[in-house]
């Protein structure tokens, strides 16, 4: 288990942006977001005026993929199933900020970061070898 963590660990390290799908009116809807990892836990930020923070409301889970670098059939990946949480501590708004060096929001004060527990985490098209599942 602590190799495949390893790997889920590496991938995070070296993706940030990925998709995040949430359900609105009952169907999927998917973005790219920017993640930042504290060791299996996912962070982002979003504004208070998105669909995504509407639908988080309505249904908490969300299904997460990064890692794809485009290269085509052996990009190795991960899928996150997880729980969305809104996370209001102020240093983590200030570092994420510092990440994003302000271009994506327009209104600091609209953010709020979003934390994401894990419950499964896939590892997938790791060069011919079956998918790895680490459950939390």
């Amino acid at each position: 288990m602590n190799n495949l963590k390893d790997n889920i660990l590496s991938i995070l390290k070296d993706s940030k942006v990925g998709t995040m799908a949430t359900v609105h009116n009952n169907k999927p809807y998917s973005c790219y977001m920017t993640f930042f990892n504290d060791d299996l836990t996912l962070y982002t930020a979003t504004s208070k005026e998105t669909t995504k923070y509407d639908t988080l409301h309505e249904n908490p889970f969300t299904h997460i993929l990064l890692g794809y670098e485009g290269k085509g059939f052996g990009d190795t990946y991960v899928e996150y199933e997880g729980k969305v949480t809104q996370f209001d501590d102020e240093s983590m708004k200030t570092k994420i900020l510092s990440k994003l060096s302000g271009l994506i929001f327009d209104k600091p004060e609209e953010m709020v970061i979003l934390k994401i527990d894990p419950e499964r985490i896939t590892l997938l098209n790791k060069k011919g070898e079956p998918s790895q599942e680490l459950e939390m």
